[in-house]
């Protein structure tokens, strides 16, 4: 008997010797002897949680020097943020389409250049011929074969060809803008689709450790629920917290995978990770600048020289209306068989005036084009007055976003306390309840998560009011 005691009183000394120590003076002032080893046996172990978990506090902090070694070794998330926008703009067929179209149009450019040039034709021809006269050789019949070389140029022409000229020079720039826009929609879509990969991510993270931190109390529990069987729904509700914990990492770990294979078939294989990308698009560009960016912004660019070329167009028609005035120098050669002149050959020159006088329907095709122009104009100021005012809402929206992250972040610093200080009481001191513990430290993961959200929709609406202003391209070169 007297060996029995002398272990529980060893035991009761270790275990007090864990808790805290307030608790472990009280223990040892108050209690002392057989009658500490009667309150051990009648069941401090199930009254006392904290005997069987010491070390749920804190379990999710990283090892700051590990940490450390970790980031060192990460490339900067720009560069990573560079490469992905550089990758998709290689791999993207609609962008080598734009850069045809952008081939093509200038291609149309030096064709109404050419136009202006001297042409040359060469004709030729051959056909059976039949005369018939008066005399003794009043019927023949011959073949002929003729050719022909004609040089001509038009010296003018009202100023149609170079409003010709004008006209697919504006739709070469159009199309040279069109190009630009199509990269800049690629980086944006490629931005925010990494952006989503870190939301995800990062979810999924927190969501793990709240499965850690639940898994601790539920082997702390079953330790307890071992010695008091009256613990068991304790037990029973951490137990079900952690499925739900669970739940949620797998619903934040399949929205990540999700998102990175729609990243894959825009970059391809071989996604580097997300480390860093938290970090980027934290600063709100200031909205005066954006508005005055957004006049310059490509899309905007596209519309003046699409209304452009459609007014150079509707001069163009106008001019075509004009006199037109050209050269021409032809040469020819006959040859006949079977008739009385076998060969003959011919030399001219000449000048060409050509006046309009009547054509109803010049006037028409006029007016339309400069209908097409007009409305041209309106589309790019209405456009613009479009863009300004998504400026002002993605820009609103993004203040909105980084307000709510500052306001999250005071709650959280409290929450983090809140929790810990719940458990160190439900641990050592026995005045919280489990579900008290369970609330908290949901409470405490639920705003983690919200952090991470907010943090990422300032990100987005930071990546697209860049893209409305100076553009995602430019910044990150």
């Amino acid at each position: 008997m007297p060996s029995r005691l002398l272990i529980l009183s060893a035991t009761m000394n270790r275990l007090a010797a864990r808790c805290h120590p307030a608790i472990a003076r009280r223990l040892a002032v108050r209690l002392g002897g057989r009658q500490a080893v009667r309150l051990l046996a009648a069941g401090l172990l199930s009254a006392m949680p904290w005997l069987a978990y010491p070390a749920c506090i804190d379990e999710d902090k990283p090892d700051l020097p590990a940490a450390a070694a970790a980031v060192d070794l990460v490339p900067a998330p720009r560069a990573l943020l560079q490469a992905l926008v550089h990758d998709a703009l290689a791999r993207n067929k609609g962008l080598g389409a734009a850069r045809l179209l952008a081939q093509a149009a200038q291609q149309d450019v030096a064709e109404a250049r050419a136009a202006k040039l001297p042409q040359a034709a060469l004709i030729a021809s051959i056909s059976p011929g039949l005369s018939r006269g008066a005399g003794l050789e009043a019927n023949g019949s011959q073949v002929q074969a003729r050719a022909g070389l004609t040089l001509t140029q038009t010296v003018f022409d009202g100023g149609r060809a170079g409003r010709v000229i004008d006209w697919r020079g504006q739709q070469a720039e159009a199309a040279r803008l069109g190009l630009v826009s199509t990269q800049e929609q690629i980086a944006l879509s490629t931005t925010s689709l990494a952006l989503e990969r870190s939301r995800f991510r990062m979810q999924a993270v927190i969501w793990a450790q709240h499965v850690r931190k639940m898994a601790c109390l539920v082997e702390a529990l079953d330790t307890l629920v071992a010695a008091d069987r009256g613990r068991a729904s304790e037990l029973v509700q951490a137990r079900k917290q952690q499925q739900q914990a669970e739940l949620q990492q797998q619903q934040s770990m399949s929205q990540a995978r999700q998102v990175e294979a729609r990243l894959r078939r825009v970059v391809g294989d071989g996604l580097p990770g997300t480390e860093g990308m938290a970090a980027l698009l934290l600063a709100v560009p200031d909205l005066p600048e954006l508005l005055t960016a957004a006049e310059r912004a490509a899309d905007i660019a596209q519309l003046d020289a699409n209304a452009a070329a459609l007014g150079a167009m509707a001069r163009a028609v106008e001019a075509g209306n004009r006199p037109q005035l050209s050269w021409t120098v032809s040469a020819n050669s006959l040859l006949a068989a079977g008739g009385a002149s076998p060969r003959s050959a011919g030399l001219s020159a000449g000048v060409t005036v050509s006046v309009p006088l009547l054509n109803p329907a010049i006037e028409h095709s006029t007016q339309a084009a400069r209908q097409r122009a007009e409305a041209a104009t309106l589309q790019r100021a209405d456009q613009l007055e479009l863009r300004r005012q998504r400026i002002v809402e993605s820009h609103e929206q993004a203040g909105a976003a980084f307000d709510r992250l500052r306001r999250v972040s005071l709650v959280l610093r409290d929450s983090d306390r809140l929790r810990n200080f719940t458990l160190q009481q439900w641990q050592q001191l026995g005045r919280r309840s489990l579900f008290d513990v369970i609330a908290a430290e949901s409470d405490h993961y639920s705003l983690r998560v919200q952090y991470v959200n907010a943090l990422h929709d300032g990100q987005q609406m930071n990546a697209t009011l860049t893209s409305l202003g100076q553009g995602l391209t430019a910044w990150l070169q």
